[in-house]
């Protein structure tokens, strides 16, 4: 039986562990990384500690093994990540330099600390909301994610937002499939910009 909850606290373990093993494109990331809280740090921790009145989990006898973690505001939810999230990450992981084509996963996820990526403005005129999700294998394929989108959207109307966007990797067709099943579109031109490598989505509410 799965149970989908408000995040705890005591649930940020896990799901650093689960961003981890679905961290390349859906599959394990676990060989790619040094540290394996990297992809965390940048994907999903931070919604935990600064937001998680927008964060759900899935959990089963084994205990949480899928979370939705999103931002209804995504400008202000970046400028608090500068704020209050990133400052002190900075101190433990050092800004790489040289190549970037060198970089190690560790060191691109690194450089991402640094250096955080934001959403294109276009995107966010139009889909100001955001969100990330991902599941364990062992949940994938039975409705869960789809109860979990369910959840995260509703949350998210009844506090009055409109759009919801989310970036995904174009290698990941089981989540370009998913998400394009479930009321989301692909964007396109001029909303991203054509060489942009992430596959962006969006829907309204």
């Amino acid at each position: 039986m799965t149970v989908l909850r408000p995040v705890r606290a005591d649930d940020l373990e896990q799901i650093y562990r689960i961003s981890l093993v679905t961290g390349d494109a859906g599959r394990d990331a676990s060989e790619l990384h040094r540290d394996g809280k990297l992809i965390g740090h940048v994907y999903s921790a931070p919604y935990v500690s600064l937001g998680p009145e927008t964060a759900f989990v899935a959990e089963d006898l084994e205990g949480v093994a899928g979370y939705i973690v999103g931002a209804f505001d995504t400008t202000a939810f970046e400028e608090r990540l500068e704020r209050e999230w990133w400052p002190s990450l900075r101190k433990i992981y050092t800004d790489p330099q040289g190549d970037p084509s060198s970089w190690n996963a560790d060191e691109k996820y690194a450089a991402s600390i640094h250096h955080p990526s934001h959403v294109p403005a276009a995107i966010v005129e139009t889909f100001p909301a955001h969100i990330h999700m991902n599941l364990l294998p062992r949940l994938q394929g039975q409705g869960v994610g789809t109860a979990l989108l369910n959840r995260w959207l509703k949350n998210a109307r009844e506090a009055g937002v409109t759009a919801v966007h989310l970036g995904a990797s174009p290698d990941n067709h089981g989540a370009l499939r998913f998400w394009g099943s479930r009321g989301f579109v692909r964007l396109e031109p001029p909303l991203v910009d054509a060489s942009d490598p992430t596959a962006w989505f969006g829907q309204k509410l």
